[in-house]
């Protein structure tokens, strides 16, 4: 502004143009990089649910769910977010609360328990009955925390605006000193007009966004020059377990059989039986028996217990695919309690019987994602000092998982608000990169200097939430996206 000032009050129209076509040339492009990062991004309160199915005179209507009061009534239908706090009124609610808990395997509540509003109906529909308005439900409570998160972070300094101050202010002192040398007013504006800063208002914004079109190739969203920068100088990771450090989503882990059966035997017949059956974890089953290449039987005479197991023939025998405790009551406990040794903490088994007779037990969990030690290796030769495991999963679970990894600390049954306070307290040792995927750690990834969501399968709020999205459901990718940083910010110094 100075030496387009300076160079307008000498006459010196083409040299305040050129400057002015410099300035503006920077800032379209880190302004055209930063629209494009948010246009393909959804709103944060694209997941909140807009309506609620309320029972009224006996009939449903659908209400905008401001209008829900506590007491009222509620059908949650399958696939529906629950929309407020309430308890269970009728049936058996099968819900998907990894976005809100870190828990990754659905999780069931029978009639008069709690349910969390923001989990997911895997299940059948259920009735709820309201225990709280919407805006003080626990989703909209997560809601408020990211914004409150937002507004506290600290801003990050650019590299550009550190140095500009001095820079002007050398740049004023040199102009002063050759029009007092030479009484010239021209040659101080010349002196203005060569010093303009075209490294800190064109260079620099040229580079960061050749870095951001560079990460985008390979899946990484990064928004904004700020974002970048921010990158290349993390020392300390806060990282969330499911669906970031594991996969998020049941495996088959281990399959115990009863003698004189195989374990892809065990799993063709749960897999037929469990065709019959909408709940996720039969869908699992059959799912990794048809990537297995297993031929499925179709089953007949089915009958299912809602939340529980289910009875039928395959290929004319008998099965009970279910529970320990459904199983159980067809062929008794004996028979299970031999199979169902050695399950690591967080799992759950299928159990399985066949013509009145323990046949095996199956075992889910969620895995770890393959090369997470070698990430972490690679992570701290990058410069990350310090690696913290946060998590609102179990205590027994968080250990299990980060046992022979190189993680500093972990911190498990976290609730929302104490994510936050573990970004923060890991300041000290500089700043802090925070990488999740549910709406639970939204408010820690815009608390943390850069937060990085895995955006694939990750809840919209996080994705919303953080600077650097993961477009493919690959941890790996923060590797090249922190060697990009750390390019750019090279090529910016230079």
């Amino acid at each position: 502004a100075l030496s387009m000032s300076a160079a307008l009050l000498v006459g010196q129209t083409l040299a305040a143009a050129i400057v002015a076509l410099m300035y503006a040339g920077g800032q379209y492009l880190e302004g055209f990089a930063e629209k494009r990062a948010r246009r393909d991004m959804t709103a944060l309160l694209a997941r909140v649910p807009r309506t609620a199915v309320r029972h009224h005179d006996h009939a449903l209507e659908e209400v905008p769910l401001e209008q829900v009061a506590p007491g009222d009534r509620l059908l949650v239908r399958q696939g529906d977010v629950v929309p407020v706090d309430g308890t269970v009124a009728a049936g058996v609610a099968v819900l998907d609360q990894s976005a809100l808990t870190g828990e990754s395997l659905p999780v069931q509540h029978q009639a008069g328990e709690a349910v969390m509003s923001g989990s997911t109906n895997v299940g059948d529909a259920f009735d709820l009955t309201a225990s709280a308005p919407a805006d003080e439900s626990t989703y909209a409570g997560i809601v408020r925390l990211v914004e409150a998160a937002q507004h506290s972070r600290a801003p990050m300094a650019r590299m550009a605006d550190r140095y500009a101050i001095l820079f002007l202010a050398v740049t004023v002192a040199l102009a002063g000193g050759a029009w007092g040398l030479t009484g010239d007013p021209i040659r101080a504006v010349a002196v203005l007009v060569v010093a303009t800063p075209c490294p800190l208002i064109l260079a620099v914004p040229v580079a960061i966004v050749a870095g951001l079109s560079r990460a985008a190739k390979l899946g990484i969203l990064i928004k904004g020059g700020k974002a970048i920068e921010a990158l290349a100088a993390v020392r300390a990771l806060v990282l969330d377990k499911t669906g970031t450090l594991t996969r998020g989503e049941a495996r088959i882990v281990a399959t115990q059989v009863a003698e004189g059966l195989t374990e892809d035997e065990v799993l063709r017949v749960a897999a037929s039986l469990d065709q019959a059956s909408k709940h996720i974890i039969g869908q699992t089953l059959v799912a990794a028996a048809r990537a297995r290449g297993l031929k499925l039987a179709v089953p007949s005479e089915v009958v299912e217990t809602a939340g529980e197991g289910l009875i039928g023939r395959v290929d004319g025998h008998s099965v009970a695919v279910g529970g320990f405790h459904f199983v159980a009551g067809k062929v008794g406990m004996a028979g299970l309690r031999q199979l169902s040794r050695d399950r690591q903490p967080g799992a759950i088994g299928v159990a399985v019987a066949i013509d009145g007779e323990a046949a095996g037990v199956i075992i889910l969990a969620d895995a770890l994602r393959t090369g997470t030690e070698q990430l972490l290796h690679a992570l701290r030769a990058l410069g990350i000092e310090r690696i913290v495991l946060a998590t609102g999963d179990r205590r027994d679970v968080a250990r299990f998982v980060s046992m022979g990894l190189s993680i500093d600390s972990v911190r498990s049954e976290l609730t929302p608000d104490q994510k936050i306070l573990v970004v923060l307290a890991e300041r000290k040792n500089g700043p802090v990169m925070m990488i999740g995927d549910g709406v639970n750690d939204a408010p820690a990834l815009a608390a943390a200097d850069l937060g990085v969501a895995m955006g694939a399968k990750g809840a919209a709020a996080s994705a919303e939430a953080a600077d650097v999205v993961l477009l493919v459901d690959e941890l790996d990718r923060i590797l090249p996206a922190v060697r990009i940083a750390r390019r750019s910010r090279f090529i910016a110094w230079e």
